[in-house]
């Protein structure tokens, strides 16, 4: 039986075996030492390759003057589902992967305060920031693995494929099959009165045509790739942009891969993915919600910002499901106040 590190080697020298084979009889002209394989479970044309991970793979590759070079695999193209892109990066099927800590419940549990609803205000880079300046109090999370950057979106809008003029209250929602691209997104869910559905992203567009479920929690931003103003009629955010939660994605290597590497190689990784890589991704982010929205618009689609008092509601409900995961985690003996206290006090912080 193959092991995740021998099936790493195997399709790393698969991959030296085709380019040499493309290649002229005669020497390449920079041979890199390493070469790393990336895995995620988006398209090749969405933000997360084309903003994230390849102007981080080019610019490593430059930093190191080639020495470090990366192959991509989008759509998960080395084989599994989503929820199982932590165990290759964690076992070393992959080098590095792109991934949702949601998909793997119970692993990253202190993790999970940065994407509660009140916790998240609807800044991708406000969080982002509060997450690296308070890594601190959720690293056991990542022990058997190596994080290059965790970070957010701009939040779950809550996204309908039916048409509506207006919500005057929480209780429209009642009965509604919604997807949830996490635990904690689920409770929201269920304190709207709604049945959570949890499902990878990539499985949305299939569920919302053939009417499994009347919507989904995801950011604007995830339009474009997954055509969902096609498939959608109603978008809903508090009145202050506020939204339902947020998720944690997580961008890791490898650990023993990232030991092996020599020394001056692996502080090129760690001087690009440090601070300044999660704010950047959090203005990437924010940014692309915008084209989200424009497409929702020009499709004949409506987003909604609920009223005062409903938006007073949404976050009352959001409060309980905080309540709800500090006392889960308390029995775990995590101390859960103090990180959702942290990460509030940073949240704030890097929104002023």
């Amino acid at each position: 039986m193959l092991t995740g590190r021998k099936l790493r080697t195997l399709l790393t020298g698969a991959i030296a075996t085709l380019v040499s084979a493309g290649a002229s009889s005669g020497a390449m002209a920079a041979d890199p030492e390493v070469t790393l394989t990336i895995h995620h479970f988006l398209s090749p044309k969405s933000t997360t390759q084309t903003a994230m991970i390849e102007p981080w793979a080019k610019e490593i590759e430059k930093a190191s003057e080639g020495r470090i070079a990366f192959e991509i695999f989008p759509s998960m193209s080395m084989g599994g589902k989503p929820p199982e892109l932590y165990r290759q990066v964690r076992d070393g099927t992959a080098d590095i992967v792109w991934t949702l800590i949601g998909y793997t419940p119970g692993v990253f549990p202190r993790s999970e305060a940065f994407e509660l609803p009140t916790v998240h205000l609807g800044s991708a880079v406000a969080t982002n920031l509060a997450i690296h300046d308070n890594f601190d109090l959720i690293a056991e999370d990542y022990d058997d693995i190596k994080p290059l950057l965790l970070h957010v979106h701009d939040g779950n809008a809550l996204h309908m494929r039916d048409g509506v003029e207006d919500i005057l209250s929480l209780d429209a929602f009642k009965g509604m099959k919604l997807r949830t691209p996490s635990r904690t997104g689920a409770w929201m869910i269920e304190a709207l009165g709604a049945e959570p559905v949890g499902m990878p992203v990539p499985a949305l567009p299939q569920a919302l045509s053939k009417g499994a479920v009347d919507g989904a929690l995801v950011p604007f931003e995830i339009f474009p790739p997954l055509k969902l103003a096609e498939l959608t009629q109603t978008s809903v955010e508090g009145r202050q942009k506020q939204r339902f939660g947020t998720s944690v994605f997580m961008y890791a290597m490898n650990k023993e891969r990232f030991e092996e590497l020599p020394e001056d190689l692996q502080a090129i990784i760690e001087e690009y993915s440090g601070r300044a890589f999660a704010e950047n991704m959090g203005k990437v982010w924010e940014a692309a919600e915008s084209v989200g929205k424009r497409m929702q618009h020009e499709s004949g689609g409506t987003i909604l910002r609920l009223d005062d008092e409903t938006t007073e509601d949404m976050a009352t409900r959001g409060q309980g499901v905080v309540d709800k995961w500090v006392e889960e985690v308390t029995g775990k003996d995590i101390d859960g106040k103090a990180i959702i206290d942290a990460a509030r006090a940073a949240v704030k912080k890097n929104t002023d």
